[in-house]
């Protein structure tokens, strides 16, 4: 989360660098990229029974997309998205100890409408998740793995701003309606280059 609030300053500080967006750019191809915090929390799990008490726990995650300005205001894009695996230790109700952690990953495609305010642009995606999803964990002797495939929605905002006329650099917040997942959410910092 430091690296989160350090790149915010950092965006922030870079502002006097960037330029209003240009019309040359304002629609067509744009490739990108992010790195981000993946949080989830997950109370109880179907096929676990009441074994397994929760996992709150957070892990970097990664992105890379392509995307399609129609206009200033509405983009058309697809991303492969991996939230890492993040994991936790765990006590059951029987007093045993064990360790699980949740792997995620998939394809994303989405609509992102924009509101340009000068250099700087606010943002709001909506999309759907393809994606799989491994479980794993041990309880002292005993080890369960499910691995699962799913779609759901994703939506989020963002606040960005364009330097030099093509780099715009973005800060976003996105949540994921994972089924059987309590909270599933990623703090993003992103670049994309706009031809």
């Amino acid at each position: 989360m430091n690296r989160l609030i350090i790149a915010a300053t950092l965006f922030a500080l870079g502002s006097g660098a960037a330029y209003a967006q240009s019309p040359d750019n304002d629609e067509g191809l744009y490739l990108g990229g992010g790195v981000g915090q993946f949080n989830i929390e997950i109370d109880g799990l179907d096929g676990v029974d009441e074994a397994l008490s929760s996992l709150d726990d957070n892990d970097t995650a990664w992105q890379a997309f392509v995307g399609w300005r129609l206009n200033p205001y509405i983009s058309l894009q697809a991303a492969y998205i991996d939230f890492g695996g993040p994991e936790d230790e765990f006590d059951t109700s029987t007093g045993d100890h064990g360790r699980f952690r949740a792997e995620l990953s998939g394809f994303a495609p989405a609509i992102i409408g924009t509101l340009p305010l000068g250099p700087v642009e606010l943002s709001a995606k909506l999309g759907y998740y393809f994606y799989d999803l491994e479980l794993t964990g041990d309880i002292d002797e005993f080890d369960f793995d499910s691995d699962d495939s799913g779609e759901d929605v994703m939506y989020g905002v963002g606040v960005g701003m364009t330097f030099f006329e093509r780099l715009h650099a973005k800060l976003e917040y996105e949540k994921i309606d994972l089924e059987d997942v309590d909270d599933a959410n990623a703090f993003w910092l992103t670049g994309q280059w706009r031809f």
